[in-house]
């Protein structure tokens, strides 16, 4: 992978406390705003379809998306384009599939392609496995973490900072109104794998490599840098393009991704090199 040039960050200017304050006042927010929200309706994001239950329809249109929407009485969640036809899907609240199909043949200029829709039971049924599925992910990424450095301040800063990657984004989901689906938990998941990558990279070299301290971070920057802004990049691409074609999960997918990775640069070359710094220098490594 061609690499940037990297700037040499001076982390002795900065004291242990001074790198941490930042991302751990971002994860205290991120806690508040996630916790407030499943005081407030059961669950720690707005839930989409998948989750909360809910229909759908596959509709052919002339019509502009807003106009589709406008067409119904019952809320709609959203109104996806398929690139290249006049097709949508549309997505609603209501789990009454037969009202909104029933309305959309009543309308002038939609032609109902097909329904289907997902009982508020199969989705808390989904919403279950999806959470274990994210518990095991985060389960097995500690125990991974643990195995591979075998001490406590390392595979602890790993795993603060995946925990962090992964709440920041589901606490801005929360702020713009945006539902979880199961390809944003997807999302999700890929942010421990992504979290791991630059974390054990940093990890690795400040503790297995030669070299004093900030030497093995700086080389641990030029690479981790690279990999997590090319990733941003290309996820950012992603979603702006997928927002242009009024594809809603492939935005929030992208969106998800841009947000976490930014946390993770912040977490790994503040949080992560504060704990490191403190358990080389001054903790029981010394």
């Amino acid at each position: 992978m061609p690499q940037f040039e990297v700037p040499e960050v001076d982390y002795s200017r900065y004291s242990n406390r001074q790198l941490v304050a930042v991302p751990l006042a971002v994860l205290v927010v991120a806690v508040l705003i996630v916790g407030g929200m499943w005081a407030i309706t059961g669950s720690p994001a707005h839930m989409g379809v998948d989750f909360a239950g809910g229909s759908e329809l596959t509709v052919e249109s002339s019509l502009s998306q807003a106009d589709i929407a406008a067409q119904f009485d019952e809320p709609v969640v959203s109104v996806q384009g398929i690139e290249g036809q006049n097709t949508y899907v549309v997505t609603f609240e209501t789990a009454n599939v037969d009202s909104v199909r029933a309305t959309a043949e009543s309308a002038d200029d939609l032609t109902v392609l097909g329904s289907g829709e997902t009982s508020a039971i199969f989705g808390d049924e989904n919403k279950k496995w999806a959470i274990i599925g994210l518990a095991i992910a985060f389960l097995g990424m500690s125990v991974l973490a643990f195995a591979l450095f075998r001490t406590f301040i390392p595979s602890l800063a790993i795993v603060v900072s995946a925990f962090s990657d992964m709440l920041v984004p589901i606490a801005v989901l929360n702020l713009l109104g945006i539902r979880l689906s199961l390809g944003t938990v997807a999302a999700l998941l890929m942010l421990i794998g992504y979290s791991v990558d630059s974390d054990i990279l940093l990890t690795n070299h400040v503790l297995r490599r030669s070299g004093d301290f900030y030497e093995s971070t700086y080389r641990a920057m030029q690479t981790g840098v690279t990999m997590t802004v090319t990733s941003i990049a290309a996820m950012a691409v992603m979603a702006v393009a997928a927002t242009f074609f009024g594809i809603d999960l492939m935005a929030s997918i992208g969106l998800i991704l841009v947000i976490g990775l930014t946390t993770d640069l912040m977490n790994t070359y503040m949080f992560n090199v504060s704990l490191l710094r403190w358990y080389k220098y001054e903790g029981v490594a010394r």
